[in-house]
């Protein structure tokens, strides 16, 4: 069943809706019943790079001086989302669809809930994850309520939002969001949930590999449940959204996103390698982006969308994607096709991830490692960059850069002035896109089947 948006824009879907140097890590804390309250932290880590507008950045005291592994703990399955902290909590999902809340100071397991049997991922048309496949989105916090929403994919092709008590794991609600008409073995919800306007958005790409019929989507449910509905890309297909950042949201509440290549009907545009900023109510497409280049970026696979929207202070936007350009646009009015206010190359072989910010610097994932950019208005420069870690999603807490490079299992802490190494630790293990989180004093990686934690002062 089809709600009407503007017709030459795209479409809202409704969605089935259902009810209610390095140093050694410490031996993982034995599971049990609930340890006493941690002491109080007062930063929250509540989504993907700590808030709706994806800004990557945390507390800077205390500052990094002696950095060591406080603790790391062992989970149920492979770690593809980010890391939560919230309420003195870190907060794990898994794709084994196992969700954690351990500990900050100690890393004890406070509470874990498992939501249902994860797909075997031999099952599915492509992919690169494995051997399950669950949830692979960051989930998001809701603190007012006291709730977690996370997205499970269960055996049998089903995408599932579940509402999970803070303070328990204990489900509140729980509610099908594959679109209807949608192919859910052919789409993959990569990337990270984000809350505004009174709901949670949840983006919707394909599997690597674009396989089978999938489509570009985002679903909003209100925080309480029911009413849900989707935005669909107009592509016939493809135009996925699948950058692990998700959507960002604006003050306004306008929901930005930033969409790959179609696999069908490459010089016909539909919004395919494109920057989308939506209302609140996924009805309309207010403003969009797109380079003067994506019929060539649709050939080559070359995703605008392999990382989300950055928005920056000033009302800019700045999008980067497998070309390696970097686009500065205007929020609000994001200018069309080919009407950026600044263009600039920047990564040789592209940049994939998340972004972060602070001032008038934005940190990039790119292949051929990390870089700082200089953004004004009229211009984007290089500050420096770094040739590690590469492919490695930044945040910014106690005074330094922090990334993950996923090609060595390295966390790496870095100069933000200069790109200078501060410290790194071998986490063991990582996936692709891992990114972390940090609160006062402590820095949370995921590390394969792990979380580690890194104090910054010993």
């Amino acid at each position: 069943m089809i709600r009407a948006a503007a017709a030459f824009l795209g479409v809202a879907v409704l969605v089935g809706c259902g009810g209610g140097g390095s140093s050694s890590a410490n031996q993982s804390p034995p599971r049990g019943s609930a340890p006493a309250a941690s002491p109080a932290v007062s930063v929250e880590w509540a989504e993907y790079h700590r808030d709706a507008g994806r800004s990557g950045v945390g507390p800077a005291e205390p500052a990094l001086s002696t950095p060591q592994v406080a603790w790391k703990v062992g989970v149920d399955g492979e770690v593809y989302a980010s890391p939560l902290i919230v309420g003195g909590h870190v907060i794990v999902a898994t794709e084994n669809n196992t969700v954690y809340s351990l500990d900050i100071f100690t890393g004890a397991v406070i509470w874990e809930r498992h939501l249902g049997e994860p797909v075997d991922a031999s099952t599915l048309p492509c992919g690169n994850i494995r051997p399950v496949s669950g949830i692979t989105g960051t989930p998001a916090a809701d603190l007012a309520s006291g709730r977690l929403y996370a997205v499970a994919f269960l055996r049998g092709f089903h995408h599932v939002l579940y509402a999970m008590s803070l303070a328990d794991g204990s489900v509140l609600f729980r509610q099908p969001v594959d679109p209807v008409g949608s192919h859910p073995e052919a789409q993959q919800f990569r990337g990270a949930l984000a809350i505004g306007s009174g709901s949670v958005y949840i983006p919707i790409g394909g599997l690597w590999g674009d396989c089978g019929d999938y489509h570009g989507y985002v679903v909003s449910v209100p925080l309480g449940g029911g009413g849900a509905s989707a935005y669909l890309v107009r592509s016939p297909t493809g135009a996925s959204i699948w950058s692990p950042q998700g959507a960002s949201i604006a003050d306004d509440g306008s929901v930005y996103v930033v969409t790959g290549n179609a696999t069908s009907s490459p010089t016909t545009f539909g919004y395919s390698d494109s920057v989308l900023q939506l209302s609140p109510d996924l009805h309309t497409v207010r403003s969009y982006f797109a380079p003067a280049s994506w019929v060539q970026l649709n050939r080559n696979d070359s995703d605008l969308g392999s990382v989300g929207a950055t928005l920056l202070p000033g009302g800019l936007v700045m999008a980067i994607g497998k070309d390696g350009i970097a686009y500065l646009l205007r929020a609000g009015s994001l200018g069309g096709v080919g009407r950026q206010l600044v263009a600039r190359e920047i990564c040789y072989s592209g940049a994939y991830g998340g972004t972060a910010w602070s001032g008038s610097t934005v940190y990039v994932p790119c292949s051929d490692g990390l870089y700082a950019l200089s953004v004004s208005a009229s211009s984007i420069s290089i500050a420096w960059s770094s040739a590690v870690p590469r492919l490695a999603s930044p945040i910014v807490a106690a005074g330094a850069v922090w990334a993950i490079e996923p090609s060595s299992g390295q966390l790496f802490a870095l100069d933000p002035s200069t790109g200078r190494l501060l410290f790194k630790t071998s986490l063991g293990a990582s996936n692709q896109f891992s990114t972390p989180a940090a609160t006062e004093g402590f820095v949370v990686a995921p590390a394969g089947r792990n979380v580690v934690a890194v104090s910054v002062v010993s």
